[in-house]
């Protein structure tokens, strides 16, 4: 398939896009930066039988890797051949190369160009991997360690959202002055009306159930709170129904299943009524390599502070630098269910304290984490990197980005 346009920008994802993921939104704010710096560009992500393989919307394309490959090391090769051919077909305009893990990072830097490179950095696989795949050879691990290694070092600049991933890759031999630490951001959102279906009091969870996620320490915990049977526990998972089965048995089992109120791949415009009018958000990571050594930095976390929800967090680095004990929430230590479901408790019985920390967290946000502030910095880093080379054209921030709907 050939392209209809020739492009200065090319964004890069072994991720599916869009999707309800925190990876998706974020693709989503930095691709549009980069395409109205860049006046347009070329998105290349994963995709599936739901998703189109090719959109166009005005100066902006999207090109999704979407052949049914099973295997997951055949699948990044196949990802990663499939890039080739587009920056065959790109051949010398493009300008500036964007590009979020290794698998798309070694076709970009391996081949002689004159584009600038940006490696955004918001997890390791060399560290995650194992966590999907648990049979992985320690030999295959160390390949994927010097593949990361290859991307930071060949890059012309290297972003994280996390001053804690910022550290572990400083280990990799990186100068401090080429990395740069650009957190995530989230929203301020209006008044949002409650569900119509909604308990009256309930806390939630949003996101993903990867392991490391800590859903069964937050069920555990739940079932320590029965003597309040008006309280529910609400569950938006961005994974389809079939990923919570193991959740949903142990809810059984823990007899709490019936207090539990389960919902899969709602939109943003679904989940924020959900997110707005909770009691407490709970995001109980646990502590493992992929949140502890590599470092993390949660969306459910900011997007809950800036609706001014508070939040019952996991005592981890890098939620230590999002958010304040006692200020816009409770930090608890990781894994240990019986003080989650106490400190959830003794929140519960203080509601003004509650408000109170929710008008904190929302001040916070919107003095420190919005998505302009994320997305202003990264329009700088880009025009800092074309400086040099030519100067930076009139900008359309006009930009349309296809939604993939």
């Amino acid at each position: 398939m050939l392209l209809q346009l020739q492009h200065r920008a090319l964004y890069a994802a072994f991720d599916r896009f869009p999707s309800r993921k925190g990876a998706a939104v974020h693709i989503a704010r930095f691709a549009r930066t980069l395409f109205c710096e860049m006046g347009g560009g070329l998105l290349y992500a994963l995709g599936d039988d739901a998703l189109p393989i090719y959109q166009r919307e005005e100066n902006v394309e999207i090109v999704r890797f979407s052949q049914p490959v099973a295997n997951f090391l055949e699948r990044t090769c196949a990802f990663g051949r499939r890039l080739e051919k587009l920056l065959d077909e790109q051949g010398e305009m493009l300008r500036l190369c964007h590009f979020r893990d290794p698998w798309s990072g070694l076709p970009i830097l391996s081949r002689p160009h004159r584009y600038r490179t940006v490696y955004e950095v918001n997890g390791l696989p060399s560290i995650e991997l194992p966590y999907a795949y648990k049979m992985l050879a320690p030999s295959t691990l160390a390949k994927f360690e010097a593949l990361e290694k290859y991307c930071m070092h060949e890059a012309d600049c290297v972003i994280t959202p996390s001053h804690v991933i910022r550290e572990r890759i400083l280990a990799y031999g990186l100068p401090e002055s080429k990395i740069q630490v650009i957190p995530n951001g989230a929203d301020l959102p209006g008044p949002t009306p409650r569900p119509a279906e909604a308990p009256a009091r309930y806390l939630i969870y949003f996101g993903a159930l990867q392991a490391w996620q800590g859903i069964d320490v937050l069920l555990r915990a739940f079932a320590r709170l029965a003597d309040m049977p008006d309280l529910q526990l609400v569950i938006c998972a961005s994974n389809y129904s079939n990923r919570a089965k193991t959740y949903a048995r142990l809810a059984e089992n823990l007899e709490i299943n019936e207090r539990v109120c389960w919902h899969f791949n709602l939109s943003e415009e679904e989940l924020a009524p959900w997110r707005a009018h909770a009691l407490l958000s709970v995001a109980p990571l646990t502590e493992c390599s992929r949140n502890v050594e590599q470092g993390c930095a949660p969306l459910k976390i900011l997007e809950s502070l800036a609706a001014g929800v508070p939040v019952v967090a996991s005592d981890l680095p890098s939620v230590r630098k999002i958010m304040a004990d006692g200020e816009h929430g409770r930090l608890v230590h990781p894994d240990r269910p019986g003080e989650l479901a106490r400190v959830i408790r003794v929140l519960l019985q203080y509601p003004e304290q509650l408000r109170e920390m929710g008008r904190r967290a929302r001040h916070k946000m919107e003095r420190d984490f919005t998505w302009s502030q994320a997305t202003k910095r990264l329009a700088g880093l880009y025009r800092s990197l074309q400086q040099p080379l030519e100067e930076t054209p009139e900008r359309d921030t006009d930009v349309k980005f296809p939604s993939g709907d």
